[in-house]
């Protein structure tokens, strides 16, 4: 195990209470009332036109979509950030991976304009060592590309990385791109989907069940074993 590679909204960060928020500005502007939470979170993974569609009931023929798209855009770029957080146990995960020498990526739908201003408001976290767009392939997942573009600027073999995330775009992509992969339940799940039927070699709860999974499963037990960020010595 060389590199682990993350998904970004519903894997690595919980970036739905923004979207939440802009999302009902948004309608407000309309003269609409908000919607819940719950509602927002169910679409978030499928990006600005499912929101619209859940926002307004206007699919992509609709005179008034590209208009209401723009708009909801803006106003995610002003506010990002402002109420993103990592998942529970993220933060750990990446320390642990830094102090294991292993390398961590972002393979993300999400598009490079608002991923990029997104990471640099959580420079305090190990620096990710390649961080992969849909600007940055011809087909955006579940085509495999963008994750074999990864392991290309990591410097790895896709049978070296694994692939984690929160739709079954990401395990499909992770596994075309012959890597394993891990679902994450904890995710932004479409209503009506289950993650067991999604084909991932694991299945995780929580961010923090991560790391021990891949100590279980990928990582080369040595005679001193593997370093605890938290202690700075072996376990």
């Amino acid at each position: 195990m060389k590199a682990v590679l993350f998904d970004l909204d519903g894997t690595l960060f919980d970036t739905a209470p923004d979207f939440v928020v802009v999302l009902n500005q948004l309608r407000q502007q309309e003269q609409l009332p908000p919607l819940p939470d719950a509602a927002v979170r169910s679409v978030v993974s499928n990006g600005a036109r499912a929101l619209v569609t859940l926002g307004f009931g206007k699919d992509e023929g609709d005179p008034a979509f590209e208009d209401l798209r723009q708009r909801l855009l803006d106003l995610y770029l002003a506010h990002l950030a402002e109420k993103t957080v990592p998942f529970p146990g993220i933060e750990k995960l990446l320390g642990h991976l830094a102090a294991n020498d292993i390398a961590w990526g972002l393979v993300t739908n999400k598009p490079e304009a608002y991923t990029v201003p997104l990471m640099q408001a959580f420079t305090h976290l190990p620096a990710p060592s390649a961080v992969i767009c849909p600007d940055h392939v011809a087909k955006r997942k579940p085509d495999p590309e963008a994750v074999l573009l990864a392991c290309r600027r990591i410097g790895c073999l896709p049978r070296e990385a694994i692939y984690v995330g929160d739709h079954e775009r990401d395990i499909i992509a992770g596994r075309d791109a012959g890597m394993p992969t891990i679902g994450c339940r904890y995710g932004y799940i479409d209503e009506g989907d289950d993650p067991a039927n999604w084909g991932a070699d694991h299945l995780v709860d929580s961010a923090g069940e991560i790391w021990p999974l891949l100590q279980k499963h990928y990582i080369e037990k040595t005679e001193l074993g593997t370093r605890d960020p938290g202690l700075g010595e072996t376990l």
